[in-house]
């Protein structure tokens, strides 16, 4: 039996999310064998930024690891395209200790030479027939992932901003949610857009769209903390809220895909 299939019978989404939540579930002690914590009560990805050059580059690696854990739930599938080229190192520099003054924020997007290099790529609303087969491209052309690694490049650059006295396990909760979107955005991709595989995708862009859910509501608590300023909070509730909304979106537009398969 081939992943993606009953015998003949070509998996939909609840068929795969049954399958992939079950192979979570037993591979919940590999994963804590593989990344345990930093050893000092930290989450990985705090090591992650002390040992990369920049956030975005912890983001990536964060990424990798995520991709490493869930190809380890299918280690007999021949499907999965190797991801090592989609995380080159970035040639800036960041310096972890500088706060973000006010004014910061409401240009970080369109002025800071840490996210210049972005390139606006194909709109995810109209992915083209070339990304339908299992050549797909470069997940570089989904909006959504980008937008979903500046995000975290961007918690990751403030939260490094806080002074370490406020960090609280609701803070680091909600960095990990954030940084799973795009994690588990990568993950679907890389099933691709084959009707037999597009169940598995449709189950991980639903789960990064589960942790942008949760993400939003630990971020929402967070509004009234001493180290939040008006600014941050509306312009980080922003960039959360509306990737959240184009993350369902995406998921209701590959839906309509696999039924249109069966056309």
């Amino acid at each position: 039996m081939r992943f993606g299939q009953f015998d003949d019978e070509i998996w939909n989404e609840h068929q795969w999310e049954a399958h992939i939540n079950e192979l979570e579930r037993k591979s919940d002690q590999l994963r804590k064998f593989i990344a345990p914590s930093t050893g000092d009560g930290f989450p990985r990805w705090v090591a992650l930024l002390r040992e990369s050059t920049s956030e975005l580059d912890a983001v990536d690696a964060y990424i990798e690891e995520e991709l490493s854990f869930d190809e380890a739930y299918f280690p007999d599938e021949d499907d999965w395209d190797d991801e090592d080229d989609e995380f080159d190192d970035d040639d800036w520099l960041f310096d972890s200790d500088d706060f973000l003054e006010d004014d910061e924020w409401e240009d970080l997007d369109d002025d800071d030479e840490n996210y210049d290099e972005f390139d606006e790529g194909e709109s995810w609303k109209s992915l083209s027939e070339e990304y339908t087969t299992s050549d797909y491209g470069s997940i570089e052309n989904l909006d959504i992932y980008n937008d979903a690694r500046t995000l975290g490049a961007t918690v990751l650059r403030w939260v490094d901003s806080i002074p370490r006295r406020f960090h609280t396990n609701n803070l680091y909760r909600f960095v990990e949610e954030a940084l799973k979107i795009g994690a588990k955005l990568a993950t679907g991709y890389s099933f691709g857009f084959e009707q037999e595989m597009l169940g598995g995708n449709i189950v991980f862009n639903k789960k990064a769209l589960g942790h942008a859910n949760t993400a939003m509501g630990l971020f929402q608590d967070m509004k009234k903390a001493s180290y939040m300023t008006r600014k941050e909070y509306y312009y980080l509730h922003e960039r959360l809220f509306d990737l959240r909304n184009e993350i369902g979106l995406y998921v209701q537009e590959l839906r309509e895909r696999f039924e249109q398969g069966f056309d």
